[in-house]
């Protein structure tokens, strides 16, 4: 009998142990020699017509401006070509943006806010590293020109780019110290005023045009 309990007891520790070599065997590699994430973008220099020296919008200083550039570039690494190469007298000044990391070269784009029939953008088919892409170009964001000039690009002012005016503060650090919601609701509350003030005098001119015609139509009957 007990020869026959510790036969069992040997025979559920080797069902236990191959269990537990077996599930050792699945496991997933260890955390500290999983691949990691690739390094993520840290600045954007800007070169091009009208920029003197190095214009570079760095993370770590500005980062909602930062967000809102790369934004603009950022979908070019994976992008089909749209459209093919405009003539070279419709694309207007030029703009290359280089995403660095760590001060290295990443990705590198030309851009073209004022281009004729909208912004527009070129990758070409060597980037660094040795990196290879196909060449393509692209139709840019209609903000291009106004996220451009936030970081610093001289172009003129194109506020009616987006609802709001995008040239109204993107990328910009505003202090909420700054906005007057007093002053924002009597600004309202007059222009209201005005409107109905409007209204008000449309209306009694309506309402004699049709007593003037009431009464032309009474004397003739």
């Amino acid at each position: 009998m007990v020869r026959g309990v510790v036969t069992r007891f040997v025979a559920a520790a080797g069902v236990t142990a191959a269990a537990v070599a077996m599930a050792i065997g699945l496991m997933p590699v260890s955390a500290g020699a999983a691949p990691k994430p690739p390094p993520s973008p840290t600045a954007v220099q800007i070169s091009g017509t009208g920029v003197t020296g190095k214009l570079v919008v760095q993370q770590s200083d500005q980062p909602r401006l930062f967000a809102t550039l790369l934004e603009e570039i950022n979908w070019l690494a994976t992008a089909k070509p749209q459209t093919g190469a405009p003539a070279a007298n419709k694309l207007g000044p030029k703009y290359t943006a280089t995403v660095l990391i760590k001060n290295s070269p990443t990705q590198v784009y030309d851009l073209y806010p004022l281009a004729s029939g909208g912004p527009r953008a070129h990758r070409a088919a060597r980037q660094p590293g040795d990196r290879k892409t196909t060449d393509g170009w692209f139709y840019g964001r209609l903000t291009m020109s106004e996220t451009l000039r936030a970081c610093g690009v001289p172009l003129k002012p194109k506020l009616d780019v987006v609802g709001g005016g995008i040239g109204g503060g993107v990328g910009q650090d505003i202090n909420i110290d700054q906005v007057d919601p007093v002053a924002g609701l009597n600004h309202f509350l007059n222009e209201m005023r005005q409107i109905f003030l409007l209204n008000g005098a449309v209306l009694v001119v309506i309402l004699f045009g049709l007593a003037g015609i009431a009464f032309l139509i009474r004397r003739k009957v």
